[in-house]
């Protein structure tokens, strides 16, 4: 399995994933251009993507999603309450190929298992992805609300996986944010911050191969704090930085 987080962050996200014979995309929140061009210099055409997966409604999620169906010819895989929301809020423009499923269910894709995770975070039917070629499980777990019952039993069940850190909860709480808005990020429907994080990979991630970390916040978190924090927990463990302005390199599983 080979993975490349084009971009992770609250200004656009987007996953690349080879598994067996399926080439997957997750989240079309980066320009169709941006996709392209980082896909190309590592090698990779996003026109021979087999399906992109919507995690939830919110902007930096899925705001491209209609212009990788138009533009690429690539089917959509989200679910209706996700659907609906999207569009009430923003434009997405025509998509013919639509694949709905329902959170929590599992869709096979040339052979490969895409499990959906039902998240708590404040988004319409928000889910996070598991990605099973039969071999190898990867976890792409961002947007994931708090420390949800189940959530560390399933990163002891997976290889590698691309995780939230999104904020330092001492620069959130001096930071510039609003108290309303710092009261939603560490809230029931939030994020998870490098702390919470940290202590969920010390526990339960003994059998990944690498972490990495995504989805920080440009204002709540620096990467190198983010890195010292999770590193500091689980040891020698490997750990990536999924950036906010540039592509990974190919991370193998």
């Amino acid at each position: 399995m080979r993975v490349v987080a084009l971009q992770s962050g609250s200004n656009g996200n987007s996953i690349y994933v080879e598994a067996g014979d399926a080439r997957l995309l997750f989240d079309a929140g980066i320009s169709g251009r941006q996709a392209e061009l980082r896909l190309a210099e590592r090698g990779r055409d996003i026109r021979d993507v087999d399906a992109v997966f919507i995690s939830h409604d919110h902007h930096d999620h899925i705001r491209c999603a209609g212009i990788y169906h138009r533009k690429f010819g690539l089917p959509v895989y989200v679910t209706r309450p996700t659907l609906r929301a999207a569009s009430a809020g923003m434009d997405l423009g025509a998509i013919s190929v639509l694949r709905h499923f329902r959170a929590g269910s599992a869709v096979r894709v040339d052979g490969v298992a895409v499990e959906t995770v039902r998240t708590p975070h404040d988004g319409a039917d928000g889910v996070a992805f598991v990605v099973d070629d039969g071999r190898r499980r990867l976890g792409i777990l961002t947007d994931l609300g708090h420390v949800f019952d189940g959530l560390a039993e399933l990163i002891g069940t997976l290889d590698a996986v691309l995780i939230e850190t999104n904020y330092d909860p001492g620069m959130l709480a001096h930071g510039p944010y609003p108290a309303f808005l710092k009261r939603r990020i560490r809230g029931h429907g939030g994020h998870l911050s490098n702390v919470e994080t940290a202590e969920l990979l010390r526990v339960a991630g003994r059998n990944l191969a690498w972490a990495a970390l995504g989805h920080l916040s440009e204002e709540n978190n620096r990467p190198g704090l983010a890195l010292e924090t999770v590193s500091s927990a689980v040891g020698g463990l490997p750990l990536h930085l999924a950036g906010r302005y540039a592509a990974t390199d190919v991370l193998n599983v």
